[in-house]
């Protein structure tokens, strides 16, 4: 693989969608990477060092120098490689564009999923969550359209910004007294889509998974 001694370093959390872009982005290009998954109860010193700001994964480590927020990793990392495949579009236009989905997805989806396992579980701006995560997802499903994928005919930059998200999915309904598959069956159908795709399959956990993660979330630090 490319980019074998380009020391990449990914500080990690294997069930964080924000560190999965990065995993995934980085299989898409073809860099090898080493993997330092971190404890984030208990969070170490060359996570507070890396990232001191927000003390947060992902960090991209490079040569020792440290990358932080995954968006900006993702651009970072199309820019640094450039003999790899890119990630973002060549068309100024939809570049901005590309941006602008996997924004959304962080701004609308990430936001509203917090909300919906984070606030006390009847409390009113609970239950008022499940209906603006439906409105984002169909928001997301507008957007796809007809298209195989949020990027057009292949895979992309917006595509694997958001699929992440997609292992929530299940539990995000069950938050939310929704299914996904019932008021967004064709996101549902991309979702599965991009998870045949072995950068996707390789690096994201199955909704049962996550739907145990989120529980532990919950007890830990959901509003009792």
């Amino acid at each position: 693989m490319a980019g074998e001694k380009q020391g990449l370093q990914l500080l990690d959390f294997w069930v964080s969608p924000f560190a999965q872009r990065c995993r995934i982005a980085l299989a898409e290009k073809g860099l090898a990477y080493e993997s330092l998954e971190q404890d984030l109860a208990n969070k170490g010193a060359l996570l507070l060092r890396s990232n001191p700001i927000h003390k947060k994964v992902p960090v991209l480590l490079h040569g020792g120098r440290p990358i932080c927020e995954s968006l900006v990793i993702l651009q970072y990392i199309d820019e640094a490689f450039p003999d790899a495949p890119a990630l973002l579009p060549s068309d100024p236009h939809a570049r901005a564009h590309a941006r602008f989905w996997a924004d959304f997805a962080e701004k609308k989806v990430f936001d509203c999923g917090t909300r919906l396992w984070k606030l006390r579980a009847g409390s009113e701006p609970q239950v008022r969550a499940g209906p603006e995560m439906v409105e984002a997802l169909r928001t997301l499903e507008a957007e796809l359209g007809d298209k195989e994928y949020l990027a057009g005919d292949a895979f992309g930059f917006a595509d694997l910004a958001v699929v992440p998200f997609a292992a929530w999915f299940v539990g995000y309904g069950r938050l939310g007294e929704f299914r996904v598959e019932e008021v967004c069956p064709g996101l549902m159908a991309w979702a599965e889509r991009c998870g045949e795709r072995e950068s996707v399959a390789g690096n994201m956990h199955p909704p049962e998974k996550v739907w145990e993660f989120i529980g532990y979330l919950k007890d830990k630090y959901g509003d009792k």
